[in-house]
């Protein structure tokens, strides 16, 4: 991002404009790095492919995207879960 005359923002800009933006929208504050993770985790959950998600980060490395920015999917996680009670005998969801 730029400014007016197209010399870029420095990441303190940006942080200040975006914190701004949240407060004049009535939206909760977070850390720009943990909507960019949110972002990207939600794209590759749509089946944005990894190549692109990575450029999208401006990463030369997929790996790197993959290992700080996409978090797994919590109805994932749900699922690994439930697998888990079943393999220590705990009642599932509808069982007495």
């Amino acid at each position: 991002m730029v400014h007016e005359t197209g010399e870029a923002f420095t990441i303190k800009q940006l942080r200040r404009r975006a914190y701004r933006l949240m407060e004049i929208l009535e939206l909760r504050r977070v850390r720009l790095y943990d909507a960019r993770s949110s972002c990207l985790t939600y794209l590759a959950n749509k089946g944005v492919p990894d190549h692109t998600l990575a450029r999208r980060a401006g990463h030369t490395n997929v790996k790197t995207t993959k290992k700080w920015y996409v978090k797994p999917d919590v109805e994932d996680l749900r699922g690994a879960a439930t697998t888990w009670d079943g393999l220590h005998g705990a009642a599932t969801e509808g069982q007495a």
